[in-house]
């Protein structure tokens, strides 16, 4: 069974010891296969290549109620978007790898942030972050968390500047639900 993952306006994102930037990924997401039950409940992949992240820019991007300076985008490359689905209590769970890459006036391009996590629905409590997520529910609209350790990128000024390795914080708002159900209301 295929289904749409649709990212939702309200998400939000933290790395380090800076405060959380509020983040509106509107258009981004991707169709995922939904397999059979096992004893985790039902695998479920995205296609890396097919997922869409809108980039961190002073669009899409607020930190302390302002937006991002022009000129500086990040742009989010899926690797891995792929776990579980338990479809009676809306529970999920996902593996997500990706590779953050930051832009500052198209001039300074520093190497690629690895970053890796498993997005919930449950909660997370981690040395700096702490948030909860939120199951499904019938109409498919959830809230994924998830902490991950975040490595040096390699570049002396980019780690200093973010105090790498440290830790960072994904909260995303989003909705999930059947390809079928989506042709219908479309």
């Amino acid at each position: 069974m295929e289904l749409q993952l649709t990212t939702l306006p309200g998400c939000a994102l933290a790395i380090g010891a800076y405060p959380r930037f509020a983040y509106d990924p509107q258009g981004g997401g991707g169709i995922g296969w939904l397999g059979e039950a096992d004893d985790r409940g039902r695998p479920l992949e995205f296609s890396p290549g097919e997922l869409r992240i809108p980039p961190l820019s002073w669009r899409s991007t607020r930190v302390l109620g302002l937006p991002l300076p022009p000129g500086l985008t990040i742009a989010i490359e899926p690797r891995q978007l792929s776990g579980h689905l338990e479809p009676r209590s809306g529970e999920l769970r996902l593996r997500f790898r990706a590779r953050f890459h930051c832009s500052a006036l198209g001039v300074y391009r520093p190497a690629a942030l690895a970053i890796e996590t498993e997005l919930s629905t449950g909660s997370v409590n981690s040395r700096r972050h702490s948030c909860r997520g939120a199951a499904l529910d019938s109409d498919g609209r959830g809230v994924l968390v998830g902490v991950a350790q975040v490595p040096p990128s390699g570049d002396a000024w980019l780690d200093r500047f973010l105090g790498l390795p440290d830790e960072a914080l994904a909260l995303l708002r989003c909705r999930l639900i059947p390809v079928e159900s989506q042709l219908r209301r479309g």
